[in-house]
């Protein structure tokens, strides 16, 4: 089954709350309040995301944690699950493409076919946005410009 982790899902939260507020710098405790989310866990992914360049820190007194309000519209769900979770790959064979990565990949019929699967995963989590993931907004931003303008 393909699911993306809890700390995943969280950074989700994290994001689309910080972007909701943009430009407010907001501490890991202010987060954790807001969201419902453990302060701990919220810490450990404000810092991979920081070094991931999706989020922007400041330190000391007076610092935390901000998204810039376009930022929001930029980064993208496959930015974030990568961030959190390494390369999108749902075979070995993807994530290593080397030969006897896997017990059947010198014969294995498909193996080339889940290149493409994971490539048409990996455009469609590029073009969902983080301000795509408002609840009000049923489809993405791209998509209902698109219906508009066919309309």
């Amino acid at each position: 089954m393909l699911k993306l982790s809890r700390l995943t899902d969280y950074a989700v939260v994290a994001l689309f709350r910080l972007w909701q507020d943009a430009p407010e710098q907001k501490t890991a405790t202010q987060l954790a309040m807001e969201t419902g989310l453990p302060e701990p866990t919220l810490v450990k992914i404000l810092k991979t995301l920081a070094r991931a360049g999706l989020v922007s820190s400041r330190r000391g007194s007076g610092g935390g944690y901000y998204l810039g309000k376009e930022k929001g519209r930029v980064i993208s769900v496959k930015q974030i699950i990568e961030a959190m979770e390494g390369p999108i790959a749902l075979t070995t064979c993807i994530e290593t493409p080397v030969k006897n990565a896997c017990a059947i990949s010198a014969a294995c019929p498909v193996q080339t076919r889940w290149t493409v699967v994971n490539s048409a995963i990996c455009d469609v989590l590029d073009q969902v946005m983080l301000a795509d993931m408002h609840p009000v907004q049923a489809v993405p931003a791209a998509e209902a410009e698109k219906a508009v303008a066919h309309g």
